[in-house]
C-alpha cells in the first residue's frame, strides 16, 4: 500500500506504521499468516532465469454448476514470472502435459524442472519399476532435468506455494464462472497482470517481468 501510494504522488503519506493500523481495525489482516518470530527461515533461489522452474497442480477454481477446476500453475525461480496457469477438467497426466508443452513452446526451455512427487508428475512411487510418466519423457526428450522434492517436503516449492495464495486471495475470492472457456480467459488476465504490473516484495518492489 505504502508502494503503491508513493506511485501516486500521494502529498501527505500516511506512515507505514499508520497504514498498518488501519487495515488492522479493518479487520483485514489474518493474525495466522504472520511468521513466528522464532522461526527460522533460510531464502533460496537460482542466480537466473531459465535456470529452474517449479511446477504444481492447485484446485479451488469453480464453476457456477458447482464443479471445480484444476490448474496447472508454473513458475520461474529467480524472476517468479508463471510460465503456467492452464485450466483442466481434471488433472491428469495428458492435460498436464499439454500444457506443460505449451509452456516451453511459449518461453522456452529450462535447464530444470521441480515438482512435487504427484502421480502426473513422477512414476517414483508407482509398483512397477523402471516407469517413464508423460512428464518425465517430455523433460528428457527436452534436456531438461526433473527435479523431485522430498515426500511430504511442501516448502521446497515454497514459490509456487506462495503464488497460490495470491491466486486465492487476489484472484478467487470466492468467484464462480459461468464456463471454462471464461474462467480461462479471466485467469490469462490475472497472470499478465501478476507479470507485467504487480508489484513483488522479493523482487525489490519490480514486477516479474522486468
Amino acid at each position: 500500500i505504502e508502494f503503491e501510494l508513493a506511485k501516486m504522488s500521494t502529498e501527505q503519506m500516511p506512515s507505514r506504521s499508520a497504514i498498518y493500523r488501519a487495515i488492522k481495525r479493518a479487520n483485514l489482516i489474518d493474525p495466522h499468516a504472520r511468521r513466528r518470530r522464532d522461526e527460522k527461515f533460510k531464502r533460496w533461489e537460482r542466480a537466473a532465469p531459465m535456470e529452474l522452474w517449479q511446477f504444481d497442480v492447485v484446485g479451488g477454481i469453480y464453476l457456477e454448476d458447482g464443479s471445480e477446476l484444476k490448474c496447472l500453475t508454473g513458475l520461474d525461480d529467480h524472476s517468479r514470472y508463471c510460465v503456467s496457469a492452464g485450466l483442466m477438467h481434471r488433472a491428469n497426466s495428458r492435460s498436464v502435459c499439454d500444457h506443460l508443452q505449451t509452456s516451453l513452446d511459449r518461453y522456452g526451455i529450462p535447464q530444470e524442472i521441480l515438482t512435487d512427487n504427484g502421480k502426473v508428475f513422477t512414476g517414483r512411487f508407482n509398483s512397477q519399476k523402471d516407469v517413464e510418466v508423460l512428464f518425465d519423457k517430455i523433460c528428457r526428450e527436452n534436456g531438461v532435468e526433473h527435479i523431485l522434492t522430498a515426500p511430504r517436503s511442501p516448502t521446497t516449492t515454497g514459490k509456487i506455494e506462495r503464488f497460490h495464495r495470491t491466486l486465492r486471495s487476489e484472484f478467487l475470492m470466492e468467484k464462480r464462472f459461468d464456463s471454462f472457456e471464461q474462467a480461462q480467459v479471466h485467469l490469462d488476465n490475472f497472470v499478465a497482470f501478476y507479470n507485467q504490473q504487480r508489484p513483488h516484495q522479493s523482487l525489490d518492489m519490480n514486477t516479474p517481468s522486468v
